[in-house]
């Protein structure tokens, strides 16, 4: 019999990058909130600056429960699903947000309408074959509001590009409008990125610094980052990496109506006859806890998401909750396309430390920035260069066909070239398709016995040419910079992704969508879900800043029409 707690007005299923947004409107609005997160608080004092700890072992490795819930994937539904390898999913208070790349990036306008102006530029033939992509219930005009409020709420660094139609060229040109600049300015340069910087001018590009929910100077009472590095695998030791966890969670917690339920395994989301749901199944400590709520909000991360749902089964949804529609781990997708290009330089570059976010992008070939006739598909990539290396993986270097793998020369060639070569990072637009999506894995169980989330996708032409349409123009940037050699790698194609979209789809119609414009479900009406679980289409970009912005956006509308939602 589980132990039943004091009701809460609103059960928020964890205290990552989106739950962990959505918690200061509402308890600022003075409504009581449950944060339920299946990991507790990450102590900054185990944060160093120490490659083997951060980079090798890894964080995310010292909380287990993701760890032991990895999706399984196919390819097809023929094949077989394997057990993929670790996985960069968090469990603690801020989530992933403790330690990624901090990249806080806006979609483009294009990015919520790519369905409807790739047709109206291209013909309807230039939709990629067997894809369910739609365009989004709302625009980026709808959402810019909250992108600058999160932009400000949890501090990021940047150039601000264009500002209501005044384009300024040290920022992003083709960004959409906004109706401010940046908190702060961007991260510092260093003479590699004003290298790159100057080779992307010299072909008439129009390169700029990347925003990054990092502080480029003290910002609300936190320092500026020192731009030591090795906050991509770890935390940030002086918090000057913007994670949930010490921005908008303390400020909620000053409100006094966030209650924090850490260790809290959420099992099942508990739904009455009537279809609303009532409240949180949890375990903690080997005993099990139900937490009776008003409201739920769902952000456990796209593939838990999903999972939840489908475990959540009830005599008003046999099939899992909000799923009657057959939509729950539908229309999913993730930046599978995200390939590296490799350059070797004839000379040192100052690239040692840093940050991932201290870069330099190129925006000219994402989205539908440039001319795709006749390229045989639609969207882009984006071009990132940043500063941030470690001796342990700059050893790992490919030798560029002058040297072999292993021995004597090997470990000469590797004396001689760990600082003379570097790698871009590049992300191509994704889309959905019939044949790929989440559901349970008949097999692979948990330590509790439930399924675990299986994902079957198999190959896409669309990315794969967008992707290698993106790596020539990478190698062109590289060569133009002085590069001696470059290597294209190729993407591994479709699989488990740090950036994972859809599975719950939000959108105007109910029988191919699971949330409404606001992200609350179609079929549970107290039920709303954050996260890239509810996002249409990718962008070439990391999602973090949309997913916040669309959390802030749904908590403000449970605030706004609370009588109606909560009943």
């Amino acid at each position: 019999m589980a132990i039943e707690l004091k009701p809460a007005d609103v059960a928020v299923i964890g205290l990552g990058a989106a739950g962990g947004v959505a918690v200061l409107p509402l308890a600022r609005a003075g409504l009581t909130v449950a944060g339920m997160e299946a990991g507790t608080w990450m102590d900054p004092h185990a944060y160093r600056a120490d490659e083997i700890h951060n980079n090798v072992r890894a964080l995310v490795t010292s909380v287990p429960k993701a760890q032991r819930e990895i999706p399984t994937f196919r390819t097809s539904e023929t094949e077989k699903a394997q057990q993929a390898a670790l996985h960069p999913m968090m469990n603690a208070i801020g989530g992933t947000s403790i330690h990624y790349w901090a990249q806080s990036w806006r979609f483009h306008p294009w990015d919520f309408r790519v369905r409807s102006e790739a047709i109206k530029r291209y013909g309807a033939s230039a939709i990629p074959n067997g894809s369910t992509l739609q365009d989004w219930p709302l625009t980026y005009d709808e959402l810019e509001p909250f992108y600058d409020r999160i932009e400000y709420e949890v501090g990021v660094s940047g150039q601000a590009g264009n500002i209501q139609g005044t384009l300024d060229p040290r920022g992003n040109v083709l960004e959409g409008p906004r109706q401010r600049g940046y908190p702060m300015p961007p991260l510092r340069d260093t003479e590699y990125t004003d290298m790159m910087m100057a080779a992307a001018k010299k072909l008439g590009w129009r390169p700029f610094r990347g925003p990054a929910a990092i502080n480029s100077q003290n910002y609300r009472g936190r320092p500026g980052c020192v731009l030591h590095g090795y906050c991509d695998r770890g935390g940030c030791h002086i918090n000057a990496k913007n994670s949930t966890a010490v921005t908008t969670i303390p400020e909620a917690l000053k409100t006094k109506n966030l209650t924090i339920f850490d260790r809290a395994h959420v099992t099942r989301i508990v739904t009455g006859k009537d279809g609303r749901v009532g409240g949180v199944q949890y375990l903690k400590d080997g005993k099990e806890y139900f937490q009776p709520a008003k409201v739920v909000l769902l952000a456990s991360y796209t593939y838990e998401n999903s999972r939840l749902l489908l475990l959540s089964k009830s005599p008003a949804f046999p099939c899992g909750l909000s799923n009657n529609q057959g939509q729950v781990g539908r229309h999913y997708f993730g930046h599978w396309a995200a390939v590296n290009v490799n350059a070797l330089f004839p000379f040192d570059l100052n690239i040692w430390y840093g940050a991932m976010a201290q870069s330099v992008e190129v925006d000219d070939w994402a989205d539908d920035h440039f001319d795709h006739t006749g390229l045989g598909f639609i969207g882009g990539t984006g071009l990132h260069v940043s500063t941030e290396k470690h001796p342990i993986a700059a050893a790992a270097m490919n030798t560029y066909g002058r040297a072999p793998a292993w021995g004597a020369k090997w470990k000469a060639f590797v004396r001689e070239n760990p600082g003379r070569w570097t790698a871009a990072y590049l992300q191509t637009t994704s889309f959905p398709y019939e044949n790929t999506y989440l559901d349970l894995d008949p097999e692979v169980k948990d330590p509790l016995g439930d399924p675990v989330c299986r994902v079957t996708s198999g190959p896409k032409e669309n990315e794969a040419r967008a992707a290698a349409f993106g790596q020539e123009k990478m190698e062109q940037w590289f060569r133009a910079a002085g590069a001696s050699e470059v290597i294209k790698v190729p993407g591994n194609g479709p699989a488990l992704s740090t950036h994972a979209f859809g599975g719950t789809r939000m959108g105007d119609n109910a029988a191919t969508n699971v949330v409404d414009r606001w992200g609350f479900s179609h079929e549970a009406p107290n039920l709303g879900i954050l996260g890239a679980s509810i996002i249409n289409t990718s962008g070439a970009r990391n999602p973090t800043l949309t997913v916040q912005a669309l959390a802030w956006r749904t908590a403000e509308h449970l605030i706004q029409n609370w009588k109606k939602i909560a009943q």
